[in-house]
């Protein structure tokens, strides 16, 4: 089967047949929720809508700690069914599902304290024991005991006398925000209409009962009804905001946690490991991402603007202390070259302290005909799709087939084992070192097929993007063709990670990227110089919320940029 297109002609089929039929169902939120509720639902049968106020993957889903883990810290609060649940995910990302995107990483998990190799161990023990009951072949090594001088082997950087010892275990990373799209096109494949910078701006109603949503096309200001028997509200953190469309706060109430994550270059922190480090707040992991470290991160209560979560100097300065705090070469603000901020939806509990607060998910059904999911982890993503889909069935009737979608590999999965063997021919026959052959394998598994058309279509596009040697000018095109890009934001940002991978935060990069896409998006030359005036616009209001001291004046400082360019249909990000 070959994988589905969301670029700019299918977006607007999209749209176009989802106001001229009723669906099934019709799902509000292109984050990692709402893509795998499109894609549990279009797999049982259903006909499927999918709508995306911003780009896929724009809010929570593009900026967590790119992690597929169960949880270490959830056994500290015994919460043995949620680690049980997120391992059992974790096995079949790594073996069956997405091969291609989630990959295996060690951590290493230093002590100070002698005696805290019998805890640490214990936990790491029973870990690992989950794993491996839930699968029938082991898919990531098992734990072991490090020495002082043993940590020290595979973390150099350790200040010797910061610990006594270590346990090195292995979970998995992911690119969460291509992960997303690659959902997304899996859905599509099947059949499920995908939209993004598509708004719901109120609900249809027939009595009590929601019967749609009224849909602003926000590239076009047009308005669109869009009618389904049953509406899933995959918000995140904006579902309260969904909620009062159908009249208050309903059953499901969210707290927003920021977190945030600094970038630095490999070369700054000596090791072959991740690193976990207990905190007095959460835990702080050093991940291990390509050519750099993503070090993470704080867990605090966010009651500002949702659509600008911004990491403070505070902020910063609390996770370089944390860190240098075992390190022999401790960080400065100047090794930072990038920075970045998401926000976690929370259910709410008894506790203000957003770390107390639950990552399990809940399902509702406030008013007949809208289905609301809401908390969880992203590494679970695929049970609160199915447990949606279950509420859908429900409201449909019954008589909806069971979830298969633990059997239903993403595009790019499939061959993606034996092409990695093949990396080397398909060196040769592009023309590309094997290196970045393996770079696009790890990016697109076997849709790389696509990119290497492209750039036997134009060879041009085989060289790096000027500014962001880690990333061709064929993969910005593709981004447009092929995976739903349609401003220069999204390809810097999210199909991409441009924006947090170089010093100048993409600066350089921008204006040959908004270039290559101008193509597939008719734009002008107006237009490209308002979507490269309006990244960069961007960069320079983050930089600026870094230096401040609060959240209140970095929220400030982001209000600084515009929400909206009439004249380009941009939406702020």
């Amino acid at each position: 089967m070959t994988a589905a297109r969301i670029g700019p002609d299918e977006r607007a089929e999209a749209l176009r047949n989802m106001a001229g039929e009723e669906l099934d169902v019709l799902v509000v939120g292109g984050g990692i929720v709402g893509a795998g509720v499109a894609l549990d639902a279009v797999s049982r049968g259903l006909s499927v809508g999918l709508i995306e106020a911003r780009d896929f993957a724009s809010g929570t889903s593009s900026r967590s700690s790119k992690l597929i883990h169960g949880g270490l810290r959830y056994l500290e609060q015994l919460d043995f069914g949620l680690v049980r649940e997120a391992l059992t995910e974790r096995g079949l990302l790594l073996g069956r599902l997405a091969p291609h995107l989630v990959r295996p990483v060690p951590f290493v998990f230093p002590f100070q304290k002698r005696w805290e190799r019998g805890y640490i161990g214990a936990g790491v023990t029973l870990y690992d024991l989950f794993s491996f009951s839930l699968t029938t072949t082991r898919t990531l090594p098992a734990h072991r005991h490090l020495t002082r001088t043993g940590t020290l082997r595979v973390f150099p950087a350790l200040r010797r006398d910061a610990l006594a010892g270590s346990v090195q275990y292995w979970d998995a990373q992911v690119d969460d925000a291509r992960y997303v799209v690659a959902v997304l096109r899996t859905a599509a494949t099947y059949g499920a209409r995908i939209a993004s910078r598509a708004q719901a701006v109120g609900f249809l109603r027939e009595g009590e009962h929601v019967t749609g949503a009224r849909v602003r096309d926000l590239e076009n200001d047009t308005e669109v009804d869009v009618r389904a028997k049953q509406v899933v509200n995959a918000a995140g953190v904006w579902t309260d905001d969904i909620q009062e469309m159908v009249g208050g706060r309903g059953q499901i109430r969210v707290n927003a946690s920021k977190g945030i994550h600094l970038v630095v270059p490999r070369d700054r922190i000596h090791a072959s490991s991740g690193m976990i480090l207990r905190t007095e707040k959460s835990v702080l992991f050093v991940i291990p991402w390509g050519r750099h470290w993503i070090i993470g991160t704080t867990d605090t209560a966010w009651n500002l603007d949702k659509a600008h979560p911004a990491a403070s100097r505070a902020d910063i300065d609390y996770v370089l202390d944390r860190l240098n705090q075992v390190l022999r070469v401790p960080l400065s603000r100047d090794d930072v070259e990038g920075v970045y901020a998401g926000l976690r939806p929370l259910l709410s509990g008894e506790s203000d302290e957003t770390s107390k607060l639950s990552r399990e998910h809940t399902v509702a059904h406030p008013v007949p005909g809208l289905v609301l999911i809401a908390g969880g982890k992203y590494t679970t993503y695929r049970i609160m799709a199915k447990d949606a889909v279950d509420a859908v069935a429900h409201g449909l009737g019954g008589g909806i087939p069971e979830s298969v979608t633990d059997r239903v590999p993403l595009v790019g999965a499939d061959g993606f084992a034996a092409l990695w063997n093949q990396r080397r021919r398909l060196a040769r026959e592009s023309g590309l070192h094997v290196a970045r052959v393996a770079h696009l394998l790890k990016r697109y598994g076997s849709l790389i097929s696509e990119v290497l058309a492209l750039i036997k279509e134009r060879p041009d596009l085989k060289e790096p993007l000027t500014g962001a040697d880690d990333y061709l000018r064929a993969e910005v095109v593709y981004a447009v063709r092929s995976e739903g890009a349609r401003h220069l934001d999204d390809v810097l940002s999210r199909r991409t990670r441009v924006s947090i991978e170089t010093w100048d935060r993409g600066i350089v990069a921008s204006q040959e990227a908004a270039d290559l896409m101008a193509e597939g998006l008719d734009w002008d030359e107006e237009q490209v110089k308002r979507e490269v005036e309006y990244y960069r616009k961007r960069i320079e209001v983050e930089r600026a919320a870094q230096e401040q001291d609060t959240d209140y004046e970095a929220d400030a400082v982001q209000h600084g940029a515009p929400d909206i360019v009439p004249e380009a249909g941009i939406t702020a990000d």
